[in-house]
């Protein structure tokens, strides 16, 4: 059912210092760090495999988010809640609509279908101040 984990979509309030420790600490690379609607959201490369980090200061909880790609959203969404994953909100993120689950202890997953290809490459390079 998921194709890959995209993104580790994980609560930071505010990011900066967050951000410090991921690069200057843990070696990742400040991807893009953008500044929207009230809220500030900064994407971290620690290596050439698995998902980009996304600090995102305007994230509930304190627990990240796993964001899996599926390729069909509405046949994944009935295929987690028969596996009795507890379904949360339907939203969209850049890439396309998205649908949160917890698992039974707690821990947050989402699936996304890719319905706009080429978004996360729009914010590359992207720093605001």
């Amino acid at each position: 059912m998921f194709l890959s984990l995209d993104f580790l979509y994980v609560p930071s309030r505010p990011p900066g210092p967050v951000v410090a420790y991921y690069t200057d600490v843990l070696g990742g690379t400040l991807m893009f760090r953008i500044k929207e609607m009230g809220t500030e959201v900064a994407a971290v490369k620690l290596s050439d495999v698995g998902p980009l980090v996304l600090l995102a200061e305007h994230l509930e909880g304190s627990l990240p988010i796993l964001i899996y790609r599926v390729e069909n959203l509405q046949r994944a969404m009935g295929e987690m809640e028969r596996r009795k994953w507890k379904r949360g909100e339907v939203f969209e993120i850049p890439q396309g609509p998205c649908c949160t689950f917890t698992a039974e202890g707690g821990q947050r997953l989402a699936i996304y279908e890719l319905t706009r290809a080429g978004v996360i490459e729009h914010f590359m390079g992207r720093f605001d101040p």
